[in-house]
């Protein structure tokens, strides 16, 4: 053993682990290592870019379905022109030629042969759903929602009459406080039911649908009357100006001008006790018995006995105790009263309020004293005066109404068929409930509509289609009570709506005559009007002459009184509402009546079923079209434009405003307004010229190999299709509308005292109908913000 391994023998426990260790002279570098190690990195980050670009386009190129079949999933240019499944034209051919009379016939013969009321028409439900899946929707389901809703026990109107007595000689309160019902005799005791006609099978239903309003109040109320012609603001507004009292009175009212529940909300902050509400021939325009026409089932004038339900609800959409959210199991509950009435109202047809009518006879000023919205009742040939009233205080009016409210589930069926794109959807609805055992109008002319429309689509499936983006079609429940299946499916799914939602498509009365209607979004415009000129109309006495052609291209600004209230103006989703209504000639359609029936229809408002089959023709090509561009096909500019009228519309307002400070700034009160709207123009217009110039570089034929401008081009058609679907969103206002915070949209609103009818820049017009210059000047600011965001978007 040498020293060195002594050495090393020595170490123990506590000697340090220290050791020597020889070490060979460093290698020489390679020369210009800097710029292989550039090199190294480069490739490296190369192949990663070729592995990603080549997995896009794995994703975007087209693959197999295992049947034989090349399908390309999201923005792949062979999805959108080379479809090997199926052609567009080969889908409008099968669109225009699948839908048949005798379907339609068919499907509204089933929908309209018993009573359907929301929350009472699960049957109807579970049959949509399974027809759906019979026509190759397999993805259709039933959901339902607990909704707070009522349902009828009895009613009374009766005309009383205390015998014995001059008129006059009773103070007011001695009606309500002094006297009982036994003090009267009756003078008239309303029918308050339809009459039961032989040509008419379901007008004598043993369970038909008595007539009642959808959430009104309980109460037995006795009073003296006063008429109030069709009880708008302007209407009760002239009464008090004319010193007519209302305090305590009950409310004779006649249907039209605005929503029903309207003129019972301002009857009750009048303090009026009661509302009687009944529709007056003069609404019929020239088809009357007054001028000859025989009444229905005899002819097409209205039947004396026709009683229009519906709900008095304030307008505030989907179930009152739950507004803003969905009305699922277990869900907390509002106070409803702030958006239902707190006194009770009936219908009454106008047979019924004849002889009330007449008691008014000489008692009070004539409605033809007052201004020209007064004139005009129908009812004159009968002996009716149209005095105002208040009736003497010996005529009075008992009305009983009793209603049974409950939380019941109300359903909705959803049929889904899923494209490529899974963040872009095209939804269609239609409700099926209806007030009356019928409904052959009101809904299910929309509802026969559907089913011929799925009908068509699933031909197209079978023969190997599938849509670019995902189509969801939509049977809504409740829509009668305040528009609720819809409202609360929207409420629900809000945050994958406002992602995924490209538009809405609704029918609800697909037709009851020959004249098309249509309100939409601005952004949708075109697109109407192409779906509009590829159908041929029914009314050919111009061979080949389509709904275009027929139609005179006036497009109504969305307001409210359909299922695309929640989803315009709550969601920001562009919305289209389509239907044919009534022309001057037509037949009277019954409304929410005994007689909106099969045999109406049959006979009188679509006798050949061939405006059914149209209205199918427009809204499938329409919601094809949607769906199966590459480019979704919307319009900006005409958003611009509509906005530019509109706010035209609020500056002649200001300049005739009442109010001297509003009046006076008429002129320079919108200036930047009016900038920001100019500015949007231009953005809008260089907008849709850039979207037209890239649809037409969609149909270039790209070689292959050039993969990287396929890229490049199917990322610019994602980007500007993003654009194009959030735009309508940019004019949601979180906050939502003075007093009525449910309503998002800043340029479209049912009006705060018309209800149906659109009012445009709503917040900024009930400003100035208020006087309220620091809140005109506060909207202003608002909605000029909104535009810029949209601006801003499309930059």
């Amino acid at each position: 053993m040498n020293n060195n391994e002594k050495a090393a023998m020595a170490y123990g426990e506590q000697t340090p682990l220290l050791q020597t260790v020889r070490v060979a002279p460093p290698r020489q570098r390679y020369t210009h290592s800097a710029i292989r190690r550039f090199c190294t990195v480069a490739l490296a980050a190369s192949t990663v870019v070729v592995v990603v670009l080549f997995l896009l386009l794995l994703e975007w190129l087209p693959t197999h379905d295992g049947h034989g079949r090349t399908w390309s999933p999201a923005y792949s240019r062979k999805a959108w022109l080379q479809r090997d499944g199926l052609s567009y034209a080969e889908l409008q051919n099968i669109l225009l030629e699948t839908p048949k009379e005798e379907k339609a016939r068919e499907w509204s013969q089933y929908y309209t042969a018993g009573p359907h009321l929301a929350g009472k028409n699960l049957s109807q439900a579970l049959w949509t759903m399974e027809k759906w899946q019979e026509f190759g929707i397999q993805d259709s389901t039933v959901i339902a929602y607990d909704i707070y809703i009522n349902y009828f026990l009895g009613h009374r109107l009766a005309l009383l009459e205390k015998p014995g007595n001059s008129l006059g000689a009773f103070e007011k309160r001695d009606v309500l406080e002094g006297n009982t019902e036994a003090d009267y005799t009756v003078k008239y005791e309303c029918k308050m039911e339809e009459d039961v006609l032989e040509e008419d099978s379901t007008s004598g239903l043993p369970d038909r649908v008595p007539t009642f309003h959808g959430y009104s109040a309980n109460g037995n109320v006795t009073a003296q009357f006063v008429y109030v012609n069709f009880g708008t603001y302007q209407d009760f507004d002239d009464l008090v100006k004319a010193n007519i009292s209302l305090e305590g009175k009950i409310a004779l009212v006649k249907y039209g001008g605005i929503f029903r529940g309207l003129k019972v909300k301002r009857a009750q902050e009048l303090g009026m006790i009661g509302t009687v509400i009944y529709t007056d021939p003069q609404e019929d325009g020239v088809i009357t018995e007054a001028n000859g026409y025989k009444a229905y089932p005899d002819g097409p004038a209205r039947n004396p006995s026709s009683v229009q339900r519906g709900s008095t609800q304030f307008l505030s959409p989907g179930d009152p105790t739950t507004i803003g959210y969905p009305s699922k199991p277990g869900a907390p509950r509002q106070d409803p009263h702030g958006s239902i009435p707190s006194i009770p109202s009936v219908p009454i047809s106008y047979q019924d309020a004849l002889p009330i009518l007449k008691a008014l006879n000489g008692h009070g000023p004539k409605a033809s004293d007052f201004n020209r919205y007064w004139q005009g009742g129908g009812l004159g040939y009968r002996g009716v005066d149209y005095n105002i009233g208040p009736s003497p205080s010996d005529i009075v009016l008992n009305l009983v109404n009793e209603q049974e409210y409950v939380i019941t589930p109300l359903w909705n069926v959803i049929g889904i068929i899923n494209g490529t794109i899974s963040d872009e959807v095209v939804i269609l609805g239609n409700h099926r409930d209806a007030w009356i055992a019928g409904g052959a109008g009101d809904p299910n002319s929309g509802s026969a509509a559907m089913n011929e429309l799925i009908r068509s689509f699933g031909v197209a499936l079978s023969k190997g289609w599938k849509p670019l983006r995902t189509i969801v079609f939509a049977s809504w429940d409740g829509e009668e009570y305040g528009l609720i299946g819809s409202t609360e499916w929207v409420e629900e799914y809000i945050p994958w709506l406002s992602k995924a939602a490209v538009a809405y498509i609704n029918v609800d009365v697909g037709t009851r005559g020959p004249d098309f209607r249509a309100s939409a979004s601005p952004l949708l415009n075109r697109a109407l009007y192409e779906a509009t000129s590829l159908v041929q109309s029914p009314n050919q006495t111009v061979k080949g002459q389509t709904v275009r052609d027929l139609w005179n291209g006036a497009i109504r600004t969305m307001g409210s009184g359909s299922d695309f209230t929640a989803f315009q103006d709550f969601a920001g989703i562009p919305s289209v509402d389509i239907g044919f209504g009534a022309s001057a000639n037509s037949a009277v359609y019954h409304y929410h009546s005994n007689y909106d029936s099969f045999d109406w229809m049959d006979k009188f408002g679509d006798a050949g079923w061939h405006y059914h089959v149209a209205i199918t023709k427009v809204w499938a090509l329409l919601a094809a079209n949607l769906a199966e561009a590459p480019i979704i096909q919307f319009n900006t500019t005409d958003y611009a434009a509509g906005l530019k009228t509109y706010l035209q519309h609020v500056i002649d307002k200001t300049a005739s405003s009442p109010f001297p400070s509003i009046q006076s700034s008429s002129s320079s009160l919108f200036s930047t307004l009016s900038t920001a709207i100019a500015r949007l123009h231009n953005a809008t217009s260089a907008f849709d010229t850039y979207t037209a110039h890239l649809a037409v570089n969609i149909k270039a034929d790209v070689p292959w190999w050039k993969w990287w401008e396929k890229v490049k081009l199917l990322y610019e058609v994602k980007k500007v299709n993003d654009k194009y679907k959030y735009f309508e969103r940019m004019f949601l206002h979180e906050q939502g509308l003075d007093g009525r915070s449910w309503f998002k949209h800043v340029v479209f609103a049912p009006g705060v005292w018309t209800g149906y009818a659109g009012a445009t820049f709503p917040g900024l017009v009930e400003s100035i109908d208020n006087g309220d210059m620091e809140s005109v000047q506060r909207w202003s600011g608002i909605i000029e913000k909104k535009i810029d965001a949209a601006t801003e978007l499309l930059q």
